[in-house]
């Protein structure tokens, strides 16, 4: 019996299970459905319009040539067949030779401080009495005569070693293999009857076989292949790394009400310390673990090289980092990794080649943050030509806008939501009379 009133009080109290109505369920799906889809097609529209960005840059290379000079010291036989080669009109080519006369230079060697100077891409010198020296072997045979001592070419992997092992060097080598080819088969053709061959062949054959040939001059090789992380692939780490910290900050001050509770003044305060003091320790510590693989950031700047790396990066993820922090304001957490996405691209399409060489559109990355952090990283590490002032100068700009229009944008929407909260309550005090 009491076994059976238990049973019957337990049964009193149990609320039964109830299934969701099938209406409420219908519109949770339409509502999924749509928002599922609306952000799939989205995604779609971003690969046409952003990625085409990418894929752009890397279509037509080259769409334009690359500057080289042709300058001859030699005046002789040599220097004007390689002056009369270079300089026929040629649309295919990938270098634009240009020829300069000796008189801009004091030295053979300031050919190469204008090429480090980057006046121009790359540059062929006919070295002073080539010609000489190879009428003097025909003449009298010489063993020791090396047709290299002909031609120099000056180049500068550093500035670029995308273009140095894409363009130039498969350009000149191209070029100057099939001079030499054909210089070789005129010269072996007019010495045929010459009284010396004999003693050519015997003693001396490479004056013959190979009269003219040339030495490739890295200027400034890419020996550092770890630089390779700080000069692209680590510009999207950074990236990241500030999205990273600008969702920590905005999910932060939503979790704690501090976004609620400041006042606007104080909310942007807030924001701005919070950026400059993480993004300070995230770029020190992304800066050693570069030093802790060994990369050399001394050449340029020596002991002070460090310093000017690390604020360099410091600037660099401000540039980024606080434009990422402006837009999430303007387009929320839901839309912020659209505008990411494109900002990465933006980027990341200027550093690969050089802008000389892609099509005109993209000559906006001389003012892009990852374009002049790359540039003047390159002259940290390998001791390119110094642009590191210059590309602080473009980066603080950066740094600068975002300090105006985060502000501005945080005033402005602050605005919006004290309206929209008036707005409700004058209707929530209007409805309450007409309920009651």
């Amino acid at each position: 019996m009491a076994a059976s009133v238990s049973s019957q009080n337990f049964s009193d109290h149990t609320v039964p299970s109830r299934p969701e109505p099938a209406h409420e369920l219908a519109v949770a799906r339409r509502a999924y459905l749509k928002m599922f889809i609306s952000g799939a097609f989205m995604t779609v529209l971003l690969i046409f319009a952003v990625f085409s960005i990418f894929w752009g840059s890397l279509w037509k290379i080259p769409d334009h040539q690359l500057e080289g000079w042709v300058v001859d010291f030699d005046g002789g036989l040599i220097g004007q067949e390689v002056v009369r080669t270079l300089s026929l009109p040629n649309p295919a080519a990938r270098v634009s030779w240009k020829v300069v006369p000796t008189s801009q230079f004091t030295s053979f060697e300031d050919v190469g401080r204008a090429i480090v100077d980057e006046q121009a891409w790359v540059a062929i010198t006919i070295n002073p009495g080539s010609s000489a020296r190879l009428s003097a072997s025909l003449a009298s045979p010489n063993s020791t005569y090396d047709g290299s001592e002909a031609i120099s070419v000056f180049a500068e992997e550093a500035r670029n070693e995308n273009a140095f092992r894409v363009l130039i060097r498969p350009t000149v080598q191209a070029t100057l293999d099939a001079f030499t080819k054909g210089f070789a088969t005129q010269l072996a053709k007019q010495n045929s009857a010459n009284p010396n061959m004999g003693t050519i062949l015997s003693t001396s054959p490479q004056t013959l076989v190979t009269p003219v040939s040339f030495r490739l001059i890295n200027l400034i090789p890419f020996d550092q292949p770890v630089a390779s992380a700080v000069t692209f692939v680590g510009l999207l780490y950074q990236l990241v790394l500030s999205f990273f910290i600008v969702m920590i900050g905005f999910n932060s001050r939503q979790l704690s009400g501090l976004e609620q509770l400041l006042s606007t003044r104080s909310l942007i305060i807030l924001r701005m310390v919070s950026s400059f003091s993480a993004y300070f320790f995230i770029s020190l510590f992304y800066s050693l673990l570069s030093l802790a693989f060994k990369l050399d950031v001394s050449r340029k700047f020596g002991h002070s090289g460090f310093m000017v790396f690390w604020m360099l990066n410091y600037v660099g993820i401000l540039s980024v980092g606080l434009a990422l922090e402006t837009m999430v304001t303007v387009l929320t957490i839901r839309f912020i990794p659209f505008f990411m996405l494109t900002w990465i691209i933006v980027n990341v399409s200027v550093c690969i080649f050089p802008i000389e060489v892609m099509p005109h559109i993209y000559r906006y990355g001389k003012g892009a943050p990852f374009y002049n952090v790359s540039r003047a990283m390159r002259a940290i590490m390998f001791g390119t030509k110094n642009v590191v002032g210059f590309s602080f100068g473009i980066l603080i700009v950066w740094v600068a806008i975002s300090c105006i229009t985060m502000p501005l944008v945080q005033v402005w929407v602050r605005r919006r939501q004290v309206k929209a909260n008036a707005d409700a309550l004058a209707l929530s005090e209007k409805r309450s009379p007409e309920s009651a």
